[in-house]
């Protein structure tokens, strides 16, 4: 009989200890839900008021501010000017030459500047090109007469041309000769002697009138 007592005592016991948990445990259940109730009433609260204030913000009208003064605007002052005083003092003019009715005006003569000298202007291309008397072929045949294979060249075999500058002047003759060009060996002189010795040729012409003309020639020198 205490065996059974004994156990009942115990399941008595085990019934009121799993009952004190429930109830413990439902009750905390209850607390938590009333709990998230008021939060979610607290974020419901203050969304509200968040857009609220929102809205309130955005139907602020705007202020209005008021327009500048207008400048100020300064009228002229007219300021009398006094007359100005006359001078009576004389004034004194001092000659360093005295003038009689004796002293005579000499006039003074303003010589006129010498003209100076026009240079004439020397062409290289004009209308009518000056040109040697019976052609370039009695030019080079002349030439061909005159000139004399330098002894020096004639040993060192030495051949080519010889570019020659002159000037046509408006009579004809030749002048201004120089080589501007040449191959040496006494070449480049025997050259020139032979145009300065050259006869005349006909100048060249420019609007109808003789004119200066500046010509280049070559020269050639060839060993037979």
């Amino acid at each position: 009989m205490e065996a059974k007592k004994t156990a009942k005592a115990d399941l008595t016991k085990k019934s009121s200890f799993f009952f004190s948990i429930g109830l413990l445990i439902t009750m905390s259940i209850v607390v938590m839900a009333f709990e998230w109730k008021d939060r979610d009433k607290q974020e419901i609260d203050l969304m509200g008021k968040s857009t609220n204030t929102f809205e309130e913000m955005l139907e602020i009208p705007p202020t209005e501010q008021p327009p500048p003064p207008p400048p100020q605007v300064q009228q002229p002052q007219i300021i009398e000017v006094p007359d100005e005083e006359e001078i009576e003092d004389e004034i004194q003019v001092k000659f360093d030459v005295e003038v009689t009715e004796e002293t005579k005006v000499q006039q003074i003569v303003i010589q006129a500047e010498e003209p100076k000298e026009e240079v004439e202007e020397i062409f290289t291309i004009v209308e009518d090109p000056a040109s040697p008397v019976g052609g370039m072929t009695a030019f080079y045949q002349y030439v061909g007469d005159k000139i004399k294979y330098p002894p020096q060249a004639r040993r060192m075999g030495v051949e080519g041309r010889v570019f020659v500058e002159f000037v046509i002047d408006k009579d004809g003759s030749i002048t201004e000769v120089r080589a501007v060009k040449g191959i040496g060996a006494g070449c480049d002189e025997e050259a020139v002697r032979i145009l300065q010795g050259a006869p005349k040729w006909k100048p060249g012409k420019q609007r109808g009138k003789p004119v200066k003309q500046r010509m280049v020639l070559p020269i050639t020198f060839k060993l037979g």
